[in-house]
């Protein structure tokens, strides 16, 4: 025992001695004896030039260092200064072998970072070049090399080192960067940092606060941080509580505008599991908040997600505005002012999966369920949506501000579409590496004034093949079906359209789609057809193919058919027609017909319609990029067709075809382009008359048959008699047929 105490005395001796020996040196000796030296050691290593205008000074407790008034220059140019620099150790905790820092403050630390035109940074200078002979070049390479002895401890898996640190605070530091490349300067000022109390294991405060400002765009954000940090000894697990984080921000990017964003919340990470945990975490932009609870399993490339991710409803108009952005003009003022978002994710690792997903657009709901793989990129999605009016949300329509403006727009030149560089229509390199399964429905869709219904869409893509297997719905007391298909594997993408309408009624469906009236009935239409590029012209210019094509018991609006026929008619009788009102219309039981697709071209080679009285035979030429129509028709009068006497059909006018014309741009006056043919009826008044010339001689011939019938037949009564001449009556007729 009296050993043991013996050594225990001598320890604490020894620690008093050497306590006392540090203390008569930091008496005795002034580090500021030592300034010249210190400064040249780093002039004679560095390319730096070292000024210590102030004081050094150290204490003994708490054992510490304190520089006051450093300056580094490189080139004559300033590089970094520093104000004040206090640095102390608990010196009991150095001896106890658990390190404990009372105080760090550095004040006032000013560093200028700068790229030349060259793309040299100046700390790249820092250090001179190597000498001949790799003299400095060794001592790096000697220097940079790790010590055996620590890697093998680490290796040994040493223990967790255990220190704390009483106050740590940064104050007014600020970094200067510029590039002469392209003029961008950026600058971070105003940076502090508070923390105490910081020990491995607790929990300890943390405050934060900067300035950063650039010139390329003008940017100012302003930060302030204060949270909750804690870690273990070994470093491998940490925790954030009670983040409260403001962001203000302005400059260019905000035109003029102040924004903040804030964050809150707490998280927890753990290196060793690679698990992590959102809890009650927020994000916001000026009127737009995220809420998120979410854990986290897996740090590679297949993490595994469980949460719940919402944004709480907002204004989009108002959130572009809060950001000085260009408002998004809308038919309707009252849309985009209430969108919303939530959804759970989970799934298995390597492919979250969204459930209970719920999208709001305003008085639209969209509620759905999707995956993503992280492996191969593939998305998998389904979206039912109840009703949605797409028309609330396209631009307001511009009226001009007077007639004469109106006047001015209509009698300019037209801006077509070739007035301009064409760009392409898909991005083929994006779509080749596209993989998704998207079906998407809709209760209600309004676009373009059409009201479409039971809306069904199914679409896949991979490896720049997209299908649309599915695309269907019901319009106007009639449905549509149609499946598309685009093979972008080429630089010259494929397309291949097959579509099936029934009975659609075009009367609504023309008046809401174009405002035009002038065709009714129930549409009966097969479109088979290809075409290949990636630009409008080309897709037109390349289209072929053919549609097929019923209308049963419609009419032709703003048109009266019946009243061309009666003109030529009528001049035919050589008589003036007297009804006064023909209506503005003319009924048909069906038209059908063919039309082949040859690029811009759409050509009808065998259009039929059966009328009261008529049928309608013709063929024509519409032409889609001049918006023109180009029909040659004819009415074939089959039977009475109106009450005015100067349209009574005689023998001469039955099976004769009225020629009737159809030409102009039907995007500006689909109602005026039918007109009766007058040139053409020329033709045909010829043909009335060769039939009228055929006619009469045929009935001079049979008049003359007939009187000579009747003359041999009184001749031959007189000389064989009466019942002789019922005989040879008999006989005759065949001889005069």
């Amino acid at each position: 025992m009296k050993a043991i105490r013996y050594v225990l005395i001598a320890i604490v001796a020894l620690i008093v001695l050497a306590a006392a020996a540090i203390a008569i040196a930091m008496a005795v000796i002034n580090p500021n004896d030592y300034k010249p030296q210190i400064e040249k050691v780093v002039e004679e290593n560095t390319n730096l030039d070292l000024i210590l205008e102030g004081d050094i000074g150290w204490s003994f407790i708490p054992l510490g260092l304190e520089l006051n008034d450093v300056e580094a220059t490189l080139d004559d140019e300033r590089l970094v200064a520093l104000k004040q620099l206090v640095a102390q150790v608990n010196l009991w905790s150095l001896i106890s072998m658990s390190p404990q820092v009372d105080t760090f403050v550095l004040d006032g630390l000013d560093t200028h970072l700068s790229i030349n035109k060259q793309g040299e940074g100046n700390w790249t200078r820092i250090m001179p070049e190597p000498e001949d002979g790799g003299t400095k070049k060794d001592k790096q390479d000697v220097a940079s090399t790790p010590e055996p002895a620590a890697e093998t401890e680490d290796e040994q898996g040493g223990e967790a080192l255990n220190f704390n640190i009483e106050n740590v605070q940064i104050i007014n530091a600020q970094v200067q960067y510029s590039d002469q490349r392209d003029g961008q300067t950026v600058t971070l000022e105003n940076f502090t940092v508070n923390a105490s109390n910081i020990t491995l294991g607790s929990e300890f405060p943390l405050e934060i606060g900067f300035r950063v400002e650039t010139a390329k765009p003008q940017f100012e954000i302003d930060g302030d941080i204060a949270v909750r940090l804690a870690a273990n000894e070994a470093l491998n697990d940490f925790a954030v509580s009670g983040l409260e984080a403001v962001f203000k921000m302005n400059g260019e990017p905000f035109n003029g505008k102040s924004v903040t964003a804030k964050l809150g919340g707490s998280a927890k990470a753990n290196l060793e599991n690679e698990t992590a945990t959102l809890s009650d975490f927020t994000a916001s932009l000026a009127n737009l908040t995220l809420n998120t609870n979410l854990d986290i399993k897996g740090f590679g490339d297949k993490p595994a997600l469980q949460g719940k991710v919402a944004i709480s409803e907002f204004s989009l108009k108002e959130l572009l505005e809060n950001m000085g952005q260009p408002a998004i003009e809308t038919s309707d003022e009252a849309v985009l002012k209430a969108i919303a978002f939530s959804t759970s994710i989970g799934g298995p690792a390597g492919k979250p999966a969204l459930s209970d997903l719920v999208i709001k657009l305003d008085d639209t709901t969209f509620e759905g369920s999707g995956s993503y793989n992280l492996g191969n990129g593939g998305i998998v999605f389904d979206l039912q949506g109840d009703k949605l009016n797409a028309d609330r949300y396209l631009p307001p329509k511009v009226e001009s501000e007077n007639a004469s403006a109106e006047e001015a727009e209509s009698n300019a030149p037209a801006q077509t579409s070739g007035s301009g560089p064409e760009s392409d229509l898909l991005p083929l390199d994006t779509l080749r590496s596209l993989l998704f399964d998207i079906d998407f429905g809709l209760g209600e869709l309004i676009v373009s004034n059409l009201t479409i219904n039971e809306i069904k869409a199914s679409t896949t893509a991979s490896k720049g093949l997209v299908k649309v297997d599915e695309f269907s719905g019901k319009l106007y007391e009639g449905s549509f079906g149609a499946n598309v298909e685009i093979d972008a594997r080429t630089d010259t993408p494929k397309w291949t359209v097959n579509s099936d309408v029934t009975n659609v009624q075009t009367l609504p469906l023309l008046a809401d789609l174009a405002e035009v009236t002038m065709l009714a009935g129930g549409a009966n239409l097969k479109v088979n057809a290809t075409t290949s590029g990636n630009r409008i012209s080309l897709l037109t210019e390349n289209a072929d193919g053919q549609i097929r094509f019923n209308l049963a018991k419609g009419e032709f609006r703003k048109m009266n058919l019946t009243h061309m026929a009666c003109q030529g008619i009528a001049l035919v009788n050589q008589d003036k027609l007297t009804t006064d009102n023909w209506g503005d219309a003319t009924p048909f039981d069906d038209m059908h017909g063919v039309v082949d697709i040859n690029g811009n071209i759409l050509d009808n080679t065998d259009l039929t319609a059966s009328m009261a009285g008529m049928k309608l035979e013709g063929n024509g030429t519409v032409d889609m990029i001049q918006t023109l129509v180009d029909y040659e028709l004819g009415l074939r009068i089959v039977g009475n067709i109106h009450r005015d006497n100067a349209c009574r059909v005689t023998e001469y006018v039955e099976d004769v075809v009225i020629p009737v014309e159809c030409r102009g741009d039907f995007a500006a006056d689909a109602a005026g382009l039918c007109s009766f043919d007058g040139s053409r009826f020329r033709d045909t008044l010829k043909t009335i008359a060769s039939n009228a010339a055929k006619k009469k001689a045929k009935k001079e011939v049979d008049k003359a048959k007939s009187k000579a019938e009747e003359k041999v037949r009184k001749k031959l009564e007189e000389k064989l008699g009466k019942d002789g001449g019922d005989k040879v009556k008999d006989a005759l007729k065949g001889l005069f047929q």
